[in-house]
């Protein structure tokens, strides 16, 4: 498999694995204009050159838009491998440059989120486990912060306090989310026309910055719905969904 790195000079003329679509879907505008602005943040996007779901993105932890004390350590956004290019080693491949790369860069470690047993839209613990990555932190509601350190003396990543014990104030559903997932410039206006469609409270709140994001209620903060100020769910929900939530 052939690799290719996004940078801000091909942006424009590559397709993101994430999300295929021509360039003038509102899910690929949204994400390519959330990347473009990071890449002076240091943040990597690395794809297959086949058209489909292969890529890991990575950025400096001290940049990650997550709430997480992690100077030093480079931080996985996300590493997805699905379809027809399953099992054929491509998600060791992503990894195994991401790690080569940090390591050139002086990183100490890299760190990831996931959880005790496979949740939508996060690292599979299994594969983390098997490539030597282990738990250094977890939220009240079960997310936890993975790390692989490049030296055993490495300090451990961990959570801010602020989404240790994911809690918020407000009553009805609130949404946490912001561009880095290309489906939410498409679904949470589905669900808020949703929620307003059958008198539901409902509140999106968009995260805007890096600052923002790293003091979020939420070690998960691409999406995180909370109801009554509990937390619910990372899985993004389209009207379907979201109406069978309700029924509960």
């Amino acid at each position: 498999m052939e690799y290719i790195r996004v940078t801000k000079e091909n942006l424009a003329k590559e397709h993101i694995c994430c999300a295929i679509s021509n360039n003038d879907d509102v899910q690929v505008s949204s994400k390519k204009a959330w990347l473009a602005d990071r890449f002076d943040d240091g943040l990597v996007f690395l794809k297959s050159i086949e058209r489909g779901k292969c890529f890991i993105e990575y950025i400096p932890a001290e940049n990650a838009w997550n709430p997480i004390d992690a100077d030093g350590y480079m931080y996985i956004d996300c590493l997805w491998v699905s379809g027809s290019l399953k099992g054929h080693g491509y998600s060791t491949d992503l990894l195994c440059e991401c790690i080569r790369d940090s390591k050139e860069k002086g990183k100490i470690g890299l760190c990831v989120l996931s959880s005790a047993k496979k949740k939508p839209f996060l690292s599979d613990p299994a594969f983390l486990k098997h490539k030597g990555f282990s738990v250094c932190d977890e939220a009240d509601n079960g997310i936890e912060l993975w790390y692989l350190p490049f030296d055993s003396k490495a300090p451990a990543p961990k959570f801010k306090e602020c989404a240790k014990h994911p809690h918020i104030d407000d009553g009805g559903y609130v949404l946490y989310y912001t561009n880095q997932c290309p489906f939410n410039a498409k679904y949470v206006p589905i669900v808020e026309a949703t929620a307003k469609a059958q008198s539901v409270d409902f509140k999106a709140i968009r995260i805007m910055t890096k600052e923002q994001a790293q003091s979020a209620p939420t070690p998960i903060t691409t999406y995180a719905l909370f109801y009554n100020g509990k937390y619910i769910t990372n899985e993004q929900m389209n009207d379907k969904r979201f109406l069978k939530l309700l029924s509960k």
